[in-house]
């Protein structure tokens, strides 16, 4: 089928990225509790967690093993990033959010492209799963949609009240 070395090392990133992924998206749902946007990101959090939980059972059927040092690793810059103070030190910068946005979309958007090749592979490789990785790809385009349109509602919220200051 393909050089098993490379789709290992390729699905072991994305489970790297799902992983800092899963995290940062569980810091934003808890950051916007109460609101609407807390309501997306939570419903979005429990989304990420069964794309995760889909990419490793895909590695599974492919016989990729999981490389939990790069999982670590992916937790650990997830880690670090949330330390950027963005304007603030004590208190959690507006700026937060928005820079919480941005680095989810771009998570989505890698996430989809994986799902895309996943499924390019499924038409030579019937241990992977059409509908599912079809439905995946469907629901990373929804989940960028809807990202997008928190990003957007951040920026203006943001900037319009840095403006005014």
């Amino acid at each position: 089928m393909t050089d098993h070395r490379y789709l290992a090392i390729y699905l072991n990133d994305h489970l790297a990225g799902a992983t800092a992924g899963q995290a940062r998206c569980a810091r934003a749902a808890r950051a916007h509790a109460g609101t609407a946007a807390g309501q997306v990101l939570q419903r979005l959090h429990e989304e990420v967690v069964q794309d995760r939980l889909t990419l490793m059972e895909c590695m599974d059927r492919l016989g990729v093993p999981r490389r939990l040092s790069l999982q670590a690793a992916g937790r650990a810059v997830e880690a670090v990033g949330s330390l950027k103070p963005n304007g603030h030190v004590v208190r959690r910068s507006p700026l937060r959010s928005v820079v919480e946005l941005e680095g989810l979309l771009l998570g989505v958007e890698g996430k989809a492209a994986m799902w895309r090749s996943l499924r390019e592979l499924a038409r030579t490789n019937d241990v992977l799963d059409a509908d599912v990785l079809e439905e995946s790809v469907r629901r990373a385009a929804r989940q960028s949609a809807e990202l997008e349109h928190l990003r957007r509602a951040a920026v203006v919220d943001v900037m319009t009240d840095e403006r005014r200051t």
